[in-house]
């Protein structure tokens, strides 16, 4: 599975997603640290690539524009160590399968996962 970082997460998740087999590139190696989040969500749409992220921006995105994609790992509930986040990751690559992965928004914090199918419906 391909992922995409945005610029909140550490790059250090890279590391974590090789050890399980997947592929990654972090917005800031790739010249778009200072891309909005629409140009990431449609770059992670094109290349059909997972999007790992502490930002409440993109959950909202898909919701507006009723996508089933691209799937998205949620970082919630406080600022993480690299060490914590790392931690994080691997529980949700243990634990989700990539075929889920690909079509949810994965809400992670220190005690649970909550996974939303996509498309998600924008509040009337």
């Amino acid at each position: 599975m391909k992922f995409l970082l945005d610029m909140p997460v550490s790059p250090l998740l890279l590391g974590v997603l090789r050890a399980f087999g997947h592929e990654g590139v972090h917005a800031y190696h790739i010249g778009k640290d200072c891309a909005s989040d629409s140009e990431l969500l449609d770059m992670a749409r094109r290349e059909r690539r997972c999007i790992i992220t502490a930002d409440l921006d993109f959950p909202r995105l898909l919701a507006l524009s009723e996508a089933d994609g691209p799937g998205l790992i949620l970082f919630r509930g406080g600022n993480y160590s690299d060490k914590e986040m790392c931690d994080l990751l691997e529980r949700v690559l243990k634990t989700v399968p990539s075929e889920v992965m690909q079509r949810s928004v994965c809400v992670v914090d220190k005690l649970r996962i909550r996974i939303t199918r996509l498309p998600l419906r924008s509040p009337e």
